[in-house]
C-alpha cells in the first residue's frame, strides 16, 4: 500500500477556473515547502506545463483512453514519486468524457480509479446561491466521487459570497476558499486553447502571481486535509523498463535520439522520453527554429506537437536544419513525427517550405479537428504492424493534401490517415506511448540499429549514415553543402569514371582547333559574333539570346535578375539553381517530383503564387523528359519559367525543346560543356523572353564569357556542328539501352531516361562497393527527394558499361 495525499481540481465546465486554482495551488504549496506533484486529466499538453514551472517537476497526463485504465494509478504513483501531494487538474466538465462511453475518461472516472477527494471550482460571477445547487448536484451524481470542498472564483467577499457560503453548508459542502476576480491572472489562447508555456515570456511572474493569490484567498491546511484523506492506494508506481518488459536497458553504444523542441515544438509526454532512456537511447533535444543542424550522430527523430503554423516563417528560415532533416529522413533515420511533426515534414504549411520529406501540402482550415479515436494500423511499419490498435486523441486546425502513392500509417473511423514506411510514421494522431510501450520499444530498436549499421560502416565522426546534411566533403561520408556536390567530386586516380556526364569521345577537329585559336590574351573578349550565331541558329532575334559562363552563371543571373517573392525549384534536378538563389538571400519552395510517379510533373503541384519557376529538360538527374505542352501549362502573368535544357542535345532531334517558343516569361537555358566534351570551357547561354533577357543582362559581369568559350559557342552554332551533334545523341541513345538492358536483367530499378545518364537504385552501400571495386558513380543522395540507395550512372560505350554491370553483379551477390 503507497500512502500519497492527493486531491482532483474539477468544475461543472470548461472556463471556471480549474487551471488558475490548480496552478496556482501547485505554486502555493511549493512555496510553503510542500514538494507537490501536477498532473492532467485528459490528452492537454499545455495545461501540464504551467504545473511543471510551478512544481518544479514534469507535469504528468492522466488519461484513461490513452494509457488503459489499469495504468492510470502507476503512472500517478511514477509522477508523484518524492512528492508530499499531487494535485490532478480535471478536464472539461467533473462528469464530461468520450462521448458514447458515459463519462469514459472524465474527470470524475480519473478521481473514481485514483480514489481522490475533489475539489470543486465553481465561478460564481454571475451567481448566487444556484452555485450549492450545482455543487449539490455534482456530489449526488455520482457516489463513487467524493467532493471534499468547494472554491468559489471570481468572488469577493460580501452578501452574495455568504449567502453562497451558507447555501454550501447547507448541502455538506464546505468552502475552502474564495478567489476574487483578477483578469491579469487569466492565460492567454488561441486557436487551439492556451498559449503554452514556453511561449510566454512572463509565464514565471504570472505563476508566482497565482501562486500569491492562491496563499491569499485559499485555505491551504483545509485542502491539505481534503488531499491527506485520500486512502492509500494498491498498486506499484510504474516504471518505464518494465513496461519495456526489459531487466536492463541494453548495453553498447546509445543511439542518439532528436527530439524536436522549442517554442514550436512545446506538446510530448515526458514518459515518452523516460522510454526511449529506459530502452538505452540518448535522448537530446533540438530547437527547430534556432539549431542549425539535428544533435550530432542523430540515428532517431522524434518529432511532437506544437504550434508549427505560428512559426512557419521562422522555421522556413532555418533552411540548413530543413536540409539536415530531410535528407536524414531520406538517408533512412527512423523518424516518427505527431501532428506538429507531420506538417514540419510536408512540402509546405500555408504555401510556406517546410522540410519536404513528406508529399503532402498542409493548411490552417476552418474546422477544428478534436477526436479520442481507435487507430487501426493500416499496414506493418516502423511502429505497428498491421490490425494493430491503438489508442489516441487529435486536436488541430490543419489539414494537408492526399497523400498520393503512399502507405498510410493508421485507419481511423474506416479512413487512411497519415504517412508511414519502414523508416517513417508520421500522422495527426497523438498516442502515448505508456499505453503502447511497444511503440517506444520498435522505434529504440529501429534507432539502434540504424547505429549500429553507422558504426560498422563508413559512419562520420557524428556517427551518422551517409546523408546529405554536414560534414566534410566528396564522395565518401556526408557533404558540406549537398546543393553544391557534383559529380566530379567523385572521380579519382584509376577509377573508370562512371560519375561525370561529359561524352566520352575525343572532341572534333573543328572545334579543337576553334578552341586553340581562341587563345589571343592581350585581346579582350567579343561574344557578339557567338550572340549573332546562336540566335541565327535558333531562329530568334538577338535581344532573345546571351551567352553565359556555362548554365551556372545562368542560374546567378536569374536569382539575381528580380526580388523574387516565391520562387520554385522542382526537384530531384540539378541543385544549382537552387543553390543561387538561396546564395542570393530568397527562400526557395520545392515542388518534389516523387519515383512511384516516375518523376512525372503534374503542372498543378506548382503553387499558383510562385512568380519563379525552374525545371529540367531533360531532367538530371532523372533523365525524365517532360512534354512541352506539360512545361507551357507553368506559364502565366507575372511569372518567370526557367527551363534546364543542358541536356537537350543528348535527346535525337530535341522533340521538346522550347527554344523556339517565343513565349512570355519563358527562358531555356542550355549548356555546351558535357555533349561537346569541354566542361573546363564555360559556355552556354539563354534563349527567350526578351525582357527576362534584359533583366539577366543588367546583373551580369562584364567579359564573364572567356574568348574561349565564345568560340566554342560559334564553332557549335554552324550546320557541321548540328551533324555532329545528332550522331552523338544517336551513340548515347545506343549506349544508354545497352545499360538499361543490363539494370533489366540484374533486376535493378532504374527510371528510363533520355539523356546520357540513367538514375539507378540498386541500393544503400552499392556505390561504395563499386568504388573499391575501381568504379566511380555519381551519389544521388545530395539530389532532394532522393537517397542514399540511388546513384547516377553517366553512360557509356558498350565495353566499359559491361564492366560496370559485371560489378554491379558481384556486388549485389548475383553471380
Amino acid at each position: 500500500m503507497v500512502t500519497l495525499p492527493r486531491l482532483v481540481v474539477a468544475a461543472p465546465s470548461t472556463g471556471s477556473g480549474k487551471t488558475t486554482i490548480a496552478t496556482g495551488l501547485m505554486a502555493a504549496l511549493r512555496a510553503s515547502g510542500t514538494a507537490v506533484s501536477g498532473h492532467k486529466v485528459g490528452p492537454d499538453y499545455i495545461d501540464p506545463g504551467y504545473h511543471a514551472l510551478a512544481t518544479g517537476r514534469p507535469g504528468r497526463n492522466l488519461d484513461p483512453h490513452l494509457v488503459g485504465e489499469s495504468r492510470v494509478v502507476p503512472l500517478l504513483l511514477h509522477g508523484a514519486a518524492g512528492a508530499d501531494v499531487a494535485v490532478i487538474e480535471g478536464v472539461m466538465g467533473l462528469y464530461d468524457g468520450r462521448l458514447g462511453t458515459d463519462g469514459f475518461a472524465s474527470t470524475a472516472h480519473v478521481a473514481a480509479l485514483t480514489s481522490s477527494p475533489v475539489v470543486l471550482v465553481l465561478d460564481v460571477a454571475r451567481m448566487s446561491r444556484s452555485a450549492a445547487a450545482i455543487a449539490a448536484g455534482m456530489a449526488a451524481f455520482d457516489p463513487s466521487v467524493r467532493i471534499g470542498g468547494v472554491v468559489l472564483n471570481r468572488c469577493s467577499p460580501g452578501r452574495n459570497a455568504d449567502e453562497i457560503r451558507r447555501a454550501l453548508e447547507q448541502v455538506g459542502l464546505p468552502v475552502l476558499g474564495m478567489l476574487p476576480r483578477d483578469e491579469s491572472l487569466a492565460s492567454p489562447s488561441r486557436h487551439l486553447g492556451l498559449v503554452p508555456v514556453a511561449e510566454r515570456d512572463e509565464s514565471v511572474a504570472l505563476i508566482e502571481r497565482l501562486g500569491e493569490q492562491v496563499a491569499a484567498h485559499l485555505d491551504l491546511a483545509a485542502l491539505l486535509d481534503v488531499a491527506r484523506s485520500a486512502p492509500d492506494l494498491d498498486a506499484e508506481a510504474w516504471d518505464p523498463a518494465t513496461a519495456l518488459e526489459m531487466d536492463a536497458a541494453p548495453g553498447g553504444e546509445r543511439p542518439v535520439v532528436a527530439v524536436a523542441g522549442g517554442r514550436a515544438f512545446t506538446f510530448r509526454y515526458p514518459e515518452t522520453e523516460e522510454l526511449l532512456e529506459a530502452a538505452g537511447c540518448d535522448v537530446r533535444s533540438f530547437d527547430p527554429l534556432t539549431d542549425p543542424a539535428l544533435p550530432e550522430g542523430t540515428s532517431g527523430i522524434y518529432l511532437g506537437g506544437g504550434f508549427p503554423e505560428v512559426y512557419a516563417a521562422e522555421l522556413a528560415a532555418n533552411t540548413s536544419l530543413l536540409r539536415d532533416l530531410r535528407a536524414a529522413v531520406e538517408a533512412g533515420i527512423p523518424t516518427v513525427a505527431e501532428c506538429a511533426g507531420l506538417l514540419y515534414l510536408a512540402e509546405s504549411l500555408d504555401d510556406v517550405p517546410m522540410a519536404g520529406a513528406l508529399p503532402a501540402h498542409a493548411a490552417m482550415s476552418e474546422r477544428l479537428t478534436l477526436r479520442y479515436p481507435v487507430a487501426v494500423a493500416a499496414a506493418d511499419s516502423l511502429l505497428a504492424r498491421a490490425g494493430e490498435e491503438v489508442t489516441g486523441h487529435e486536436f488541430h486546425r490543419t489539414t494537408t493534401s492526399p497523400l498520393a502513392g503512399t502507405r498510410a500509417a493508421w485507419t481511423v473511423d474506416g479512413a487512411p490517415t497519415g504517412f508511414s514506411s519502414d523508416t517513417v510514421h508520421a500522422s495527426y494522431l497523438h498516442v502515448h506511448w505508456a499505453g503502447h510501450p511497444h511503440l517506444a520499444r520498435r522505434f529504440a530498436e529501429a534507432s539502434r540499429a540504424l547505429a549500429a549499421r553507422s558504426v560498422a560502416g563508413r559512419a562520420d565522426p557524428a556517427g551518422r549514415l551517409e546523408t546529405n546534411t554536414v560534414a566534410t566533403s566528396g564522395w565518401d561520408g556526408e557533404v558540406a553543402d549537398p546543393l553544391r556536390h557534383h559529380g566530379d567530386v567523385e572521380v579519382g586516380d584509376g577509377l573508370l569514371d562512371f560519375a561525370v556526364n561529359v561524352y566520352p569521345d575525343p572532341r572534333p577537329e573543328w572545334l579543337d582547333q576553334a578552341l586553340h585559336d581562341s587563345l589571343a590574351p592581350t585581346a579582350y573578349p567579343d561574344e557578339e559574333p557567338a550572340r549573332a550565331a546562336l540566335a541565327k541558329h535558333h531562329g530568334r532575334d538577338r535581344a532573345e539570346v546571351l551567352p553565359t559562363a556555362g548554365a551556372a552563371e545562368a542560374f546567378t543571373l536569374v536569382a539575381r535578375a528580380r526580388g523574387w517573392r516565391k520562387p520554385v525549384v522542382v526537384h530531384p534536378q540539378f541543385t544549382e539553381p537552387h543553390a543561387a538563389l538561396e546564395q542570393a538571400g530568397h527562400t526557395v519552395t520545392e515542388v518534389r517530383l516523387r519515383a512511384e510517379n516516375g518523376f512525372v510533373l503534374d503542372p498543378a503541384a506548382v503553387p499558383d503564387d510562385a512568380d519563379l519557376v525552374i525545371v529540367g529538360n531533360p531532367t538530371n538527374p532523372t533523365g525524365v523528359l517532360h512534354p512541352a505542352e506539360t512545361l507551357r501549362q507553368l506559364l502565366r502573368p507575372g511569372r518567370l519559367v526557367v527551363v534546364d535544357e543542358a541536356f537537350m542535345d543528348a535527346v535525337p532531334g530535341e522533340p521538346e525543346t522550347l527554344t523556339a517558343e517565343r513565349g512570355e516569361g519563358l527562358l531555356a537555358i542550355r549548356s555546351l560543356t558535357k555533349h561537346w566534351s569541354i566542361p573546363g570551357v564555360r559556355a552556354g547561354y539563354v534563349v527567350g523572353d526578351a525582357a527576362a533577357i534584359s533583366d539577366l543582362e543588367a546583373v551580369r559581369t562584364p567579359w564573364s564569357v572567356s574568348a574561349t568559350a565564345a568560340a566554342a559557342m560559334l564553332a557549335c552554332a554552324t550546320e557541321r556542328a548540328s551533324a555532329e551533334a545528332r550522331d552523338r545523341a544517336e551513340r548515347i541513345t545506343t549506349w544508354r539501352d545497352h545499360l538499361e538492358a543490363g539494370l533489366r536483367k540484374l533486376g535493378i530499378e532504374y527510371v528510363p531516361s533520355t539523356a546520357s545518364f540513367v538514375l539507378a537504385r540498386p541500393g544503400a552501400g552499392v556505390r561504395e562497393a563499386l568504388r573499391e571495386q575501381g568504379i566511380a558513380v555519381r551519389r544521388a543522395d545530395t539530389f532532394p527527394g532522393l537517397g542514399p540507395d540511388w546513384v547516377r550512372i553517366a553512360v557509356r560505350p558498350e565495353e566499359p558499361t559491361d564492366q560496370l554491370l559485371t560489378a554491379l553483379r558481384e556486388t549485389r551477390g548475383d553471380r
